[in-house]
């Protein structure tokens, strides 16, 4: 069974910057309470994306590599607006540090998110890491394209 632990925090400064961007487009086709069903294209890439209920940093995952073709026909399905966002990846502190710069809707909100093996795992937040936001549902994906950050 797949399983996600993810952490979110706000980002502070700038020093995240020095490493390179992807652009990701991603929809959602269902957006309920404790279950979504993501489109997302990553450079060359798509995936469909299949995620249970967070409990707690928590909650089951299930991400499966599509044709882009077939990603960019699904994403005029989805729940508008779609999320566009920059992906810069840093490791640091012995853990990879993906941070999304929202774009469009969203634009000015930028969080870093970690993946971790379990709840409890340490790990060692760096200076651009600010406050976290994991258990606050402002910040789910699938809860900006209802309520985008420009609109808060």
């Amino acid at each position: 069974m797949a399983r996600e632990i993810e952490r979110k925090f706000l980002i502070k400064g700038s020093a995240w910057r020095r490493a390179g961007a992807m652009r990701l487009r991603q929809g959602y086709l269902s957006s309920a309470q404790g279950r979504t069903v993501r489109v997302r294209t990553a450079g060359d890439k798509a995936y469909l994306t299949i995620k249970g209920m967070a409990v707690g940093a928590t909650r089951l995952e299930f991400e499966y590599e599509i044709p882009c073709e077939d990603a960019k026909e699904l994403l005029n399905l989805c729940e508008m607006p779609l999320i566009e966002k920059d992906r810069y990846r840093v490791e640091e502190g012995g853990v990879v540090w993906e941070i999304d710069e929202f774009l469009a809707e969203n634009r000015g909100l930028i969080i870093a998110e970690v993946e971790l093996e379990s709840e409890d795992q340490p790990f060692t937040k760096p200076d651009w890491v600010g406050e976290e936001v994991t258990g606050d549902p402002r910040y789910f994906n699938s809860n900006l394209i209802k309520k985008p950050y420009t609109k808060w």
